[in-house]
């Protein structure tokens, strides 16, 4: 591994998290690219980051992207977590083909990880190559670039690089490294291995990632009485409102892994992803996931769950005697369903343009539901049609439709609302495996309207059309696969 660091590089990178928790940090170079090239900058999250979008054009920016050339001072590291992975836990997963570069501060002194992907093999790799591929790296910018636009709490990618090296998969593909931005890389994963680490080293590590992750994400948790479980019930509180609004954008995560579930309450790891078109509770795309664990519809139950796995994590420093921890987690934890209820509940109501406390809402939004369970309509274009008139075109029981449109129409409801809540532009599958296949083989020209139109929501768009349609009935069933 060659790696550079320069002093005359415009860029810092601080490096709070190995130096606080050296425990959970395993000092890590990446692996050389041959011939790195620029795929795709976001030039926006750079100017927010206070990094200068020229520069990392330039040559030495591109070596810093993928890790190769770094500022004086940095201290790369693969970070160490445990997991559950679809319920089976594994003691010791970490980067395996990741590094965190290190922080960045912005302009208005907030921190944020500059973290790599497919940036080589690290001591976690457990048989893996340690590489990416060029596909699921763009579709990692393009869905979060996507959930950004849509107001989703969301790790972001800064660019995709392509590192020059051709990567063994079900063929032979080009290889690339993601630069991912995110408030931490801190997830319940995290907790897990620290909890299971003190149990034989230093007593201090787990209060540690508390401060540690308190200070970075929940401040307001520290002066509590209980800084602890109040991490915890900020955590609760992030995941519940964040779920909630990947639900009501049809949004599947497809890996809800305790590895997956940050303490930021960010969305993180678009591997297995998509978003739903026809409407089904049971949905899945990941071509793992064959017993519909992280469905459509169990997203909120498995969140809940990876939360208590939090919670079990947290036991020692809740209280000394465990019964009684036992119950503050769990009292904490119940408020995870009430919270997540709420958000659901005030995100429907805003989709069907429902202003203040009329009792007769939830009904409407009740029997809404049940609409879209019988006739599994395409979700986004359903709601776009609803407010432009012709959603009764799309039904097959249109008595059922009209009655209930009545009622609905009694209550007069915002289309301005509406138009705000409700996208017209998502991240179509069809679209995006299109763009990644194109741009596999070289064709980046599809990426740039398929990014233009999934940054672009809400409204009408010239140009934009063939973005907002449904898959057409050729498409066929839709799966997914993590890209490792």
């Amino acid at each position: 591994m060659t790696v550079t660091t320069s002093a005359t590089l415009p860029v810092t990178l601080s490096h709070h998290f190995a130096d606080d928790l050296p425990e959970l940090a395993l000092d890590w170079q990446a692996e050389e690219a041959p011939d790195p090239r620029l795929l795709v900058l976001n030039q926006p999250l750079a100017l927010e980051l206070g990094l200068d979008p020229e520069w990392l054009r330039t040559d030495d920016g591109v070596r810093f992207l993928v890790g190769n050339l770094l500022p004086e001072g940095a201290r790369p590291v693969a970070q160490a977590y445990a997991g559950h992975q679809f319920g089976g836990y594994s003691p010791r997963l970490g980067d395996g083909r990741a590094l965190l570069l290190g922080e960045l501060t912005d302009p208005a002194g907030r921190l944020h990880d500059l973290h790599l992907k497919g940036s080589g093999r690290t001591p976690f790799a457990r048989g893996g190559d340690g590489r990416a591929v060029v596909g699921p790296m763009l579709r990692e910018y393009v869905v979060s670039e996507a959930m950004h636009a849509l107001g989703i709490p969301t790790t972001r990618a800064l660019a995709v690089v392509a590192t020059g090296r051709t990567v063994q998969r079900e063929t032979a593909m080009p290889g690339a490294v993601l630069a991912r931005v995110a408030a931490s890389h801190l997830r319940v994963g995290s907790f897990q291995y620290a909890r299971a680490l003190a149990q034989e080293g230093p007593a201090d590590l787990l209060p540690r990632l508390v401060e540690h992750a308190t200070t970075r994400h929940h401040p307001q948790a520290a002066d509590a009485d209980h800084p602890a479980l109040a991490l915890f019930e900020a955590v609760v509180a992030a995941q519940a409102d964040l779920v909630a609004q990947w639900m009501l954008v049809g949004f599947v995560h497809g890996v809800m892994n305790t590895d997956n579930v940050t303490i930021s309450g960010q969305t993180i790891d678009y591997g297995p992803c998509a978003f739903l078109e026809a409407f089904d509770p049971a949905t899945t795309f990941s071509s793992i996931d064959e017993g519909g664990r992280y469905a459509y519809g169990n997203q909120p139950q498995i969140a809940e769950w990876d939360l208590a796995r939090l919670a079990e994590a947290l036991l020692p420093l809740l209280h000394d005697d465990e019964a009684a921890a036992i119950t503050m987690a769990t009292t904490a934890l119940r408020g995870f369903a009430p919270r997540y209820a709420a958000a659901w509940d005030a995100g429907w109501r805003a989709k069907l343009g429902l202003v203040g406390d009329d009792p007769a809402h939830a009904a409407v939004v009740d029997d809404f539901l049940t609409i879209l369970q019988t006739e599994t309509p395409d979700l986004t274009s359903f709601l776009v049609r609803l407010a432009d008139g012709t959603a009764r075109d799309h039904v097959l029981d249109v008595a059922a439709f009209d009655a209930w449109h009545t009622r609905w129409q009694a209550l007069g409801p915002d289309l301005g609302l509406m138009a705000r809540t409700n996208p017209v532009r998502i991240p179509r599958n069809h679209l995006v495996e299109e763009a990644l296949a194109a741009a596999t083989d070289g064709d980046l020209g599809r990426l740039a309207p398929l990014l233009a139109a999934v940054t672009a929501p809400y409204g009408q768009a010239q140009g934009l059309d063939r973005f907002a349609l449904p898959a057409p009935a050729s498409a066929g069933s839709y799966v997914t696969y993590c890209g490792t």
